[in-house]
Formats: structure tokens, C-alpha cells, sequence
């Protein structure tokens, strides 16, 4: 395994000279989505991590919160003292947001965590068990308006159709800054529908599919999308590379880049209204090469095969590699894929050795790392 981990590291580390072509010249990077702490699914986000990553992609700061904590009871207060105490050792370059759980007096502890130099709020309903037309919210977005801080909500997956209720919070409190995570993919074409071209409403990049962003950018403004990695879910290179390669895609140009990998949040975190939304630059039809296509739907099939750690009994990863084996003028970019999913598989195949946890989990997040960067090639490459 030592030789597949290091193949693997080298080629992940590969991808950063790419990344230097795609920023615009003197672009900054802000980070709109972190977390630090210990999950209850095992995942964990360290401070020393997230910095060395700000450092080495350039960034100048990001929102961070805690993620869902084993200590979370009472009200996650102990892990959002945590989160400030990281903030502050950070000397400003990570913004603090106090996470809140709805059953345990959310209002008392965001005041509690603001008046200690918190500068947002976190919400997660499918986390915390709690629907968009929930009551207990009115109070939380009433007090977001009145300190003009911005709340940040999970928009991604396990939640039933959500941009309805959500919609008439932003309505009731247009003071509220709002930023959807994950790109609202859990009711993208509701939460397009009805909060695209809304200053003030934003949805960030961290998500796993290329075309969710390049779904997203022709619902939204480029005004309303903010870079984000979800740390440690999310690895660098690949979040900002499905983010800029998308973007580029789609017609950003290169001060759109830039808003939407520092410019927005900037805004947001030093407390500035928000830019008025021009029109979304994204279209409505994709094409690509049919190789590429098949690639994507067999990674599509892979994936949720690793994040749930099970072998790949059906192989879907060799029916990508083979997809990549054709003389279709992509070359280069199926050979780029080719050696991505082979460190993969060699990876994959090795965790049925593994015993310990720690390795296991190491292991399985290499090999996903390996499996997006190839399908954001798949996706964007020819296109």
C-alpha cells in the first residue's frame, strides 16, 4: 500500500500547476465553507490542516464551524468555543460562525457566541432533524437581520424539497443574509427558481458533480456563487479545480471569477451589502464526447460504492478505465483519467487489507480524491 499512497499523492499534487493556469492573474481565494472538530460519522477537521491548505492554495482566510460534535450537547457549546478559540489563534484569517441546534435555546447561544466574535450562523436540518417550516427558525433569521450577520444553511443531500419555506424566511427577513451550502442541490430548481437574482441569497460550490455547478450557474447570477471546499469532506486540488473548470465552462469571466472565489465572501465576512445580480451566464444545453459521458457514468456508479466502503463488486471503476482506451482525439485527457483511476483502483483494492479504521478511512478518501478528480476531467474535458 506505501507505493500506491505515494503514486497516488503525487498525482493529486499534480493537479496544482493546473490550478495556477486557471486563476486569474492575482485572483485571492476564500474559503465560504470549513469545519474543525470530530464528526459522530468519524471524520475530523484539524486546525493545522486547514491552514497548511489555506497556505498552499493561496487563501486568505474561510468560514469555519463545527462540525455535528460528539460533545454537541448542550446546544454545541463547547465545540463553538472551540470554533472561536481557532479563529482567534488564527488572527483573523478564520471567520467564526456558531452552529445551533433547534431543540436547545439556539437563540440564547448564537447571542452568546456573537457577542463573543462570532460573525455567522450555521444551520444543518437534516443533521438536527428539523424541517424548513419550522417555527423555532423565524427567531434565528430575526436576529441574523438585526446583527447583519449571514446564516448558512445545509442545501445538499437528505433533505425533501426545501426552497419554498425557505424562500419565505428571506422574504420575512430580507436582512438576513443567506448562503445555501452545497449548492442547494436538494431543490436546486426550486431554490434557482425562487431565489436566483436575489442580492443577498448565495449558494456555495461544494458539491461532488460537475454538472450541479454548471446546472447551478444558469439558475443564479455569478453575484451569488461562493468558492467553497467543505473541509474536510472536501480536498484541495479537486474543489477548486471543479469549481474554476465549471465556471470557465459556463462564461465567468475573469472578475466573475474572482467574486466567486474571494470577492463574495469577502464581502459577506466584513460586513458590506451584497452586489447587485446580473444575469446567469450558464446554458441551458451540455454536450461532450460520448467517452467522456461513459466515464462519468461509470465513476457516477463507483462512488457510492466507496463512500459506503464496500468493494467494487460490480466494477464499475475497470468499465471506466476501458472507456478510456480510444483514439477519439481526447487523448491526452483519457490518458490524465487513465492514470488517475488506475491509482484508484490499485488504492481500492488494497482496503480489503487494511484493519485498522484510521487506515481504512485514509485509504477510502485517497481513492475518492483520485475518483473526482478524474470525473471532473470527465465532465469538463471536451466539452
Amino acid at each position: 500500500m506505501e507505493t500506491a499512497f505515494r503514486r497516488a499523492h503525487e498525482l493529486i499534487a499534480s493537479y496544482d500547476d493546473e490550478l495556477r493556469h486557471l486563476l486569474p492573474r492575482g485572483a485571492d481565494v476564500f474559503d465560504a465553507h470549513t469545519h474543525l472538530g470530530h464528526d459522530i460519522d468519524g471524520m475530523t477537521g484539524t486546525y493545522d490542516e486547514l491552514l497548511a491548505m489555506l497556505d498552499r492554495y493561496g487563501a486568505s482566510g474561510a468560514f469555519v464551524f463545527c462540525l455535528d460534535e460528539r460533545d454537541r450537547e448542550p446546544g454545541f457549546r463547547a465545540p463553538n468555543d472551540r470554533t472561536l478559540e481557532y479563529a482567534e489563534r488564527s488572527e483573523g484569517r478564520l471567520v467564526p460562525f456558531v452552529r445551533l441546534d433547534l431543540t436547545e435555546s439556539p437563540v440564547q447561544e448564537a447571542e452568546r457566541c456573537l457577542d463573543r466574535g462570532a460573525r455567522g450562523i450555521k444551520l444543518h436540518p437534516r443533521a438536527q432533524k428539523f424541517m424548513l417550516n419550522d417555527r423555532r427558525l423565524a427567531p434565528i433569521f430575526a436576529l441574523a437581520a438585526e446583527r447583519r450577520v449571514p446564516i448558512l444553511i445545509h442545501g445538499g443531500r437528505g433533505l425533501p424539497p426545501i426552497a419554498t419555506h425557505l424562500a419565505r424566511l428571506v422574504e420575512d427577513y430580507p436582512d438576513a443574509q443567506l448562503i445555501v451550502a452545497h449548492a442547494g442541490i436538494a431543490d436546486m430548481a426550486g431554490l434557482g427558481g425562487l431565489l436566483g437574482g436575489k442580492a443577498g441569497v448565495f449558494f456555495d460550490t461544494s458539491v461532488w458533480s460537475p454538472l450541479d455547478l454548471l446546472h447551478l450557474y444558469r439558475l443564479v447570477a455569478p453575484e451569488q456563487v461562493l468558492f467553497a471546499s467543505d473541509y474536510p469532506y472536501g480536498q484541495q486540488p479537486a474543489s477548486l479545480l471543479i469549481a474554476l473548470r465549471t465556471a470557465r465552462l459556463a462564461g465567468f469571466d475573469d472578475a466573475q471569477l474572482r467574486d466567486m472565489l474571494a470577492g463574495n465572501a469577502q464581502r459577506i465576512a466584513d460586513g458590506e451589502p451584497p452586489q447587485e445580480p446580473s444575469e446567469p451566464v450558464g446554458q441551458e444545453r451540455f454536450e461532450q464526447p460520448l467517452t467522456f459521458a461513459r466515464i462519468h457514468g461509470y465513476l457516477a456508479m463507483a462512488t457510492p460504492l466507496l463512500w459506503t466502503r464496500q468493494p467494487d463488486t460490480i466494477g464499475a471503476l475497470g468499465l471506466a478505465l476501458n472507456a478510456c482506451n480510444v483514439s477519439d482525439g481526447h487523448r491526452r485527457e483519457t490518458e490524465q483519467i487513465e492514470q488517475l483511476l488506475s491509482a484508484a483502483r490499485d488504492l481500492w483494492r488494497g482496503v480489503a487489507d487494511l484493519e485498522e479504521d484510521g487506515e481504512i478511512m485514509l485509504a477510502t478518501r485517497t481513492t475518492f480524491r483520485l475518483i473526482h478528480l478524474a470525473d471532473i476531467l470527465a465532465v469538463t474535458s471536451g466539452a
